[in-house]
């Protein structure tokens, strides 16, 4: 297969992942792209002959989040449009696209150079469902918290939401901010639990303190999620306010530093992660496993391990909960399947 031929399969994919997760304007703004990019342009030369795997890049969002920035500024109307829901200007999307190339190029052209951060807050109701089972299982109730793939840390302050997930009351009943997602299935596990640590790393960690940083990581939330952009301002209140512990790292190099770490009985030591595997070189991600397994095989009733992660199934464009603990077999557990950016969660176990 051609390396546009992956592009173009890659920008497939993307717009039915976003058609099937509720955001028809981004799926049109990446298929306008790809309709307007050609070999014309820096960008588009960049684009069609992208050395990598662009789906596993995320490429496509990658452009996406390019537009979207521009539009959060104001720069154009006619790009606003799109974005605000006019018809007729998404009809007209891939002239817009193209013209919008055209006059700024320069700044579109860095967006390629590193992957989306994608972080959301709404995400860590499904850790705390997760954990709750985990606790159910028997598990100590106490975690230590090892996330890869952190980005600004906004599920590393998990413990200062409040959550109510099928009527299960989870965190400070003050917390500036509190999730609900529609909840389908039974509830979890009523299972108490508390928090030993929570750390993480990112290869490239996003300074919330810092508002270029902050507006860029805002441009990746998809416009047709409102809601997430009022928490991210609160989540911006907070993390700076009281910054959480996250490092700059490759997540595999962690993970290894971490596991080789003594880990104190009496707490559930858990590798967890959302929407970020995609992301992470095969290699980098083989060496996680290994780390893992070789953890595994050390695990005890009293130094359990356990791996939680949410991550997307491209052939169903679903987000799976899956879960792992040793000790045992270690066998990966379907939870339930979740919104990507938190609205909903379905239980099935």
């Amino acid at each position: 297969m051609s390396n546009q031929q992956k592009v173009h399969d890659a920008f497939a994919n993307q717009i039915e992942y976003c058609r099937s997760n509720g955001a028809p304007i981004t799926g049109r703004i990446v298929e306008a792209i790809i309709g307007a990019v050609d070999e014309s342009s820096k960008l588009g030369r960049r684009v069609l002959t992208w050395d990598g795997n662009p789906l596993a890049d995320a490429l496509p969002l990658r452009v996406a989040g390019g537009f979207h920035a521009l539009h959060l500024a104001g720069l154009h109307t006619r790009l606003s449009a799109i974005y605000n829901g006019d018809e007729q200007a998404a009809a007209n999307a891939e002239v817009i696209i193209a013209e919008i190339i055209a006059s700024d190029e320069a700044a579109l052209l860095p967006w390629l150079d590193s992957p989306p951060q994608t972080n959301e807050a709404g995400r860590s109701s499904s850790y705390i469902a997760g954990l709750l089972w985990l606790t159910a299982q028997g598990l100590p109730p106490r975690y230590e918290l090892l996330e890869i793939g952190s980005s600004a840390g906004l599920n590393l302050i998990i413990d200062r939401y409040h959550y109510n997930l099928g009527g299960i009351c989870v965190g400070p009943d003050n917390a500036a901010l509190s999730f609900t997602p529609e909840w389908q299935g039974p509830p979890p596990p009523d299972a108490p639990f508390a928090f030993e640590s929570i750390r993480g790393c990112d290869i490239a960690p996003v300074d919330l303190a810092d508002p270029a940083q902050a507006r860029r990581l805002t441009a990746f939330i998809w416009p047709e999620h409102k809601v997430r952009f009022e928490r991210m301002k609160t989540a911006i209140g907070l993390i700076t306010e009281k910054p959480p512990q996250l490092e700059g790292s490759s997540a595999d190099d962690w993970m290894v530093e971490q596991l080789a770490k003594s880990q104190q009985e009496g707490v559930t030591r858990v590798l967890m992660h959302s929407i970020v595997w995609q992301y992470i070189a095969k290699a980098g991600g083989e060496r996680i496993k290994q780390a893992m397994e070789a953890a595994a095989a050390k695990a005890t009733t009293k130094c359990p391990l356990a791996w939680l992660s949410l991550e997307a199934n491209r052939e169903t464009y679903c987000h799976e909960l899956i879960v792992r603990h040793w000790p045992g077999d270690g066998k990966p557990i379907k939870l339930g399947e979740a919104h990507a950016h938190g609205a909903w969660v379905k239980w099935t176990i």
